[in-house]
């Protein structure tokens, strides 16, 4: 990420203000995308440019908002989400509006990210059934979305809510010697909401391996076992297994990734995902 910043010191008019800055950060990827559903390839773009302004006092909290722009293949303009306020101190941290939520921000659930464009997400094992952070859109910000983040050591606390089901959501996570367990838990209205879910992942000789279930109420079970190991310097080969009471089919894959050096590197993956359906693409993606 390079930090642009605007200023360095105090604001003109507020002299209470220790320091505030404004960073500029993001990805950007292009490439291939074959759909099995459609039978069709085309390509596939996406550009993301994520804002995050911050303050701090002179009692040391600091104070921040963060923004995205986001543009995909077929989208018409560059749209922007609402904002994600916080304060933290510390390793305390209060966020209000569009939140990550408790489940969404939970370690081993994204425990690999699939070819160039993540193929659907089947290996998420909560399945978006909880608060998230939204990238093109109003997420929690628009319906009274807060969190509260704890980390001390090798343990780590969030418990968000937000009137969008009148979802409360908790994860608690700790890591020991290499390995990090995570266990969280949520209250809604919506019967389909997830309801518990855990994950345990780290390091077995070269591979990273993960497993992640969860209990997603009336919609079932979901579990994923998945695997990461280097192949090479600068690459790295991804792959998972999937399936849940709401899949018609297992779903699997196997990606890999290329560091270019720069921030760069080529991307390409291959996937049969819940409904039996082949996707794969390949492209380059690079970080800003």
């Amino acid at each position: 990420m390079k930090k642009i910043l605007f200023a360095t010191t105090a604001l003109v008019a507020t002299a209470s203000v220790a320091a505030a800055d404004v960073t500029f950060s993001g990805y950007a990827r292009f490439g291939i995308l074959y759909n099995g559903s459609a039978s069709s390839t085309d390509i596939t773009s996406r550009l993301r440019l994520q804002i995050d302004a911050t303050a701090e006092s002179d009692a040391g909290v600091e104070f921040g908002a963060r923004v995205r722009m986001q543009t995909n293949e077929g989208q018409s303009g560059v749209g922007m989400n609402h904002a994600r306020f916080f304060a933290r101190s510390g390793g305390l941290e209060v966020g209000v509006g569009n939140i990550y939520g408790a489940l969404e921000f939970m370690p081993g659930q994204y425990p690999v990210d699939i070819g160039l464009t993540g193929h659907g997400y089947d290996y998420v094992a909560y399945n978006f059934r909880g608060d998230a952070y939204s990238s093109g859109g109003m997420g929690t910000g628009g319906s009274n979305g807060i969190e509260v983040m704890y980390s001390q050591g090798d343990f780590s606390a969030h418990v968000s809510a937000s009137d969008v089901n009148d979802r409360i959501a908790a994860h608690g996570a700790y890591s020991w010697n290499g390995w990090t367990f995570a266990l969280g838990l949520q209250d809604s209205n919506a019967a389909a909401d997830t309801e518990l879910t855990a994950s345990v992942g780290g390091d077995i000789g070269p591979a990273t391996v993960g497993f992640a279930w969860a209990d997603n109420g009336t919609a079932g079970d979901h579990w994923v076992l998945s695997g990461r190991f280097d192949v090479g310097a600068a690459t790295n080969v991804e792959a998972y297994i999937a399936d849940a009471d709401y899949f018609a089919e297992t779903s699997y894959g196997v990606d890999f990734n290329h560091d270019l050096g720069g921030g760069t590197s080529l991307r390409g993956g291959v996937t049969s995902d819940q409904n039996g359906d082949t996707f794969a693409d390949f492209g380059v993606r690079f970080n800003f």
